[in-house]
């Protein structure tokens, strides 16, 4: 009797396991597929270059500071101000070398009055040793005295330039055209020799500082054209190499390179990272294998903790999910090292949430 029910319990479980399973699935074939839309091809191309990470900063930049210290008396600029070559930035009181100014002018009038006389009497005594009638002893004497007047004026002079000097330490000036990125004193501020004051940027040249490693720097080439891509605002830029550094003692391994940008675009500012793409030698000069590289749009990839996938079609129009392994990126293209092959389509975007095993219909 036992063994009869336990074999009814058990014909019960496995119509009740075959009802689900054909419920399942009959509610996956009845599932409506999502519209999605798909890539042509994968981008499969054969351009060689070398990428590397780099910002953007102004060609001409300056922290402005002085040489003397004293008190701020007041800071004629703000931040984001545009200021022009020679513009009063910052002025430093200067009571002590108005003081100075004054005793160097009082010691000019000076001097100025014991050469007057020194020379007149050179002349006179000069005239009466031509009429013999002055000893070359007295004409000595004189010409000493003049030319000792005549070196205490000089000095004197000199002087007063030095103090003059010093008033341009006192009143700050811009060094160029340009724009102000900081202001690092307040008036009241006791500003010290060599402390910076005021920073300023010229706005109207920008270039990229980028870092090249050891391995790729020997393809890269004073006057090289490049390509440069905005991380921000996904731009892309074109730019020149003009500087290439060759010791990497004071850069941590890694060899500076300087790019002037060619742009006149008001959104691209000073401080946006970048990434540069530096063209290899044609293929027809060079002698070693090309690699194929696969790039998909970075809005295409499908992120689970630190996997990274994307969803591909599968037999019978279902959407399959593919884990990639992932390069370099490329503005906002990145590269695809593995798990999907250059011929392969894969979905862009859907109307629908997808999921793996998903029936998609493509647009």
């Amino acid at each position: 009797m036992k063994k009869i029910f336990t074999t009814i319990i058990t014909l019960a479980l496995t119509l009740l396991v075959i009802s689900c399973g054909k419920d399942k699935k009959e509610t996956l074939v009845n599932t409506p597929a999502i519209p999605v839309k798909v890539s042509g091809i994968a981008s499969d191309t054969n351009d060689q270059f070398v990428t590397a990470s780099g910002k953007i900063e102004a060609e001409n930049s300056a922290n402005v500071s002085t040489r003397m210290m004293g008190y701020i008396t007041k800071v004629n600029v703000k931040v984001g101000q545009k200021v022009s070559v020679g513009q009063l930035l910052v002025n430093i009181n200067n009571a002590d070398l108005q003081a100075k100014k004054a005793q160097v002018d009082a010691s000019i009038l000076q001097a100025t009055a014991a050469y007057n006389n020194a020379k007149k009497d050179f002349d006179r005594f000069t005239a009466l040793f031509n009429q013999q009638s002055a000893s070359q002893k007295e004409l000595d004497d004189m010409t000493s005295r003049y030319e000792m007047a005549k070196a205490g004026l000089e000095g004197a002079k000199q002087m007063r330039n030095e103090v003059l000097a010093q008033f341009s330490y006192s009143n700050i000036t811009a060094p160029f055209s340009g724009e102000v990125t900081n202001t690092f004193v307040k008036e009241g501020d006791m500003a010290n020799p060599g402390m910076p004051l005021v920073s300023i940027e010229g706005a109207s040249h920008l270039q990229v500082t980028a870092m090249v490693s050891e391995s790729d720097i020997t393809a890269i080439q004073n006057g090289m054209n490049v390509k440069v891509l905005v991380k921000s605002t996904n731009q892309e830029l074109t730019g020149k190499v003009i500087e290439v550094s060759g010791s990497a003692k004071n850069t941590g391994g890694q060899y500076l390179v300087k790019i002037n940008l060619n742009t006149s675009n008001t959104k691209v500012l000073s401080g946006m990272f970048v990434n540069v793409q530096f063209p290899l030698v044609s293929k027809k000069q060079t002698t070693t294998t090309s690699t194929n590289k696969v790039v998909v749009p970075e809005s295409a990839l499908i992120h689970q903790g630190q996997l990274t996938g994307i969803y591909t079609i599968g037999n019978k129009d279902v959407a399959i999910l593919r884990w990639l392994r992932i390069g370099k990126t490329f503005g906002n293209q990145v590269e695809v090292l593995s798990g999907l092959a250059a011929n392969e389509q894969y979905i862009i975007s859907a109307e629908g949430k997808l999921y793996n095993g998903a029936k998609v219909k493509i647009d």
